[in-house]
Parts: C-alpha cells; sequence; structure tokens
C-alpha cells in the first residue's frame, strides 16, 4: 500500500503535501539502507505502519497555526515529520538520544525542504522550553513520560483541547492509564482508520495541568 492510503483519509492535502508525502518512501528506502531505523519487513509498510500511524494525531486534533509541539523519542522521525508536512504553520522539535536516526531525520527534512521542524540529540530531561503537546510513538510507560514532560507544556492555551501530551500507543491500555485516568482519553485508531493494522492501535490524550 503506497502513498494513496494517505489520500484516501485525507483529500484536501495541497500539492506540495502530496508531493512531500510521496518522497518520503524513496527517501526513507534509501537511508534505511545505511541506517536502520525501521525494521527491513516494516520498511515495505512504510505508508500505512508509520506515515498514516502518524497522522492518527491529525485526525484527533487540528492544530491552530503557530502551535509548537515536541516529538519525544522521534525514531526515524514519527510521528514529528508527516504531521509537519500536514501543519506547515506549527514548528516540531523532534528530540531522540540515538544520534543515528536523527541523521536520517535531518537528511529528510532537509531533502523535502520543511522549514518548520529541528532536530535535538539529546535526552528528553535537557529540553527547556515549553510546548503547547507533546507527541510520542510507545516511548515509555505513561506515567514516566508525563513527570518528565510537565516542565514543557506550556500555561498558554490556543488550540481546540488544553495541552498535553498525545501518545501513539497499541494493546491493552487500561492498566498503564489508570493512574491518570481523570485527565486521559483514550481512543481507537479504529475510528479513524479501516485497515487491520489499527485494530489494537490507540492514541491516549492526557491533559498537563500546569501551574
Amino acid at each position: 500500500m503506497g502513498c494513496e492510503i494517505i489520500s484516501k483519509y485525507f483529500g484536501n492535502l495541497t500539492d506540495e503535501q502530496k508531493q512531500h508525502f510521496e518522497q518520503l518512501e524513496a527517501l526513507y528506502q534509501d537511508w534505511n539502507a545505511k541506517i536502520n531505523v525501521i525494521s527491513r519487513k516494516d520498511i515495505d509498510n512504510l505508508y500505512e505502519h508509520h506515515v498514516l500511524h502518524s497522522l492518527a494525531i491529525a485526525e484527533y486534533i487540528r492544530f491552530t497555526p503557530g502551535t509548537k509541539v515536541m516529538d519525544l523519542g522521534t525514531g526515524g522521525g514519527f510521528p514529528g515529520i508527516p504531521l509537519a508536512i500536514m501543519y506547515p504553520e506549527t514548528q516540531f522539535l523532534l528530540v531522540d538520544s540515538v544520534r543515528k536516526k536523527l541523521t536520517v531525520c535531518q537528511e529528510v527534512i532537509q531533502a523535502l525542504g520543511l522549514k518548520n521542524v529541528e532536530t535535538r540529540w539529546c535526552r528528553a530531561e535537557e529540553v527547556k522550553e515549553k510546548f503547547d503537546f507533546v507527541v510520542s510513538r510507545a516511548v515509555m510507560p505513561l506515567v514516566d513520560l508525563i513527570k518528565i514532560i510537565r516542565k514543557n507544556i506550556s500555561p498558554k492555551q490556543q488550540n481546540g483541547i488544553p495541552n498535553g501530551l498525545i501518545c501513539l500507543k497499541g494493546g491493552e491500555l487500561e492498566h498503564e492509564v489508570l493512574p491518570v485516568k481523570n485527565m486521559s482519553e483514550i481512543t481507537p485508531l479504529t475510528d479513524y482508520f479501516d485497515e487491520e493494522y489499527f485494530q489494537t492501535k490507540k492514541i491516549v490524550y492526557t491533559t498537563i495541568k500546569v501551574k
């Protein structure tokens, strides 16, 4: 399943956005051969398992222009790079502690000419800036992640939902979410996508209250 799966769910893409999404396959195939950031079997499912999966966040929330987002543990650039293509007026910081993964991110960003994305090689604890949202794909347990990123959530609100953490996760989550159940919402990705891959995938949104 190629890039057409993106158009299936996002029908209002600009020509530039379509071009950027189409370029991803060749870029990731090339770079993954040099620096393995996506499993060999998964690279053939790039658009469904990585790009569309990332864009579930774009189904959950429409970022307003000027929003600032940190993608924590971005790996090869997911969900940050697909979201940056989708939201050119939102600023993204892609953070990872593994340098070679960010090398791939930087090369993809540069090849696409994306102006709204920066990368940073560091641990999450070292990031001091404030963001409207932190996004992540199954980096660590929710409670641990909240402890680290609480300092990074801006008190200023400018989106349709309160600032906080938006995670892409899979499997049974009730136990993991239990400690923050009163400020979290779980949304199955089957609400958005009908491919079998998304049967066990979910978005977990947690409001982070900032004093």
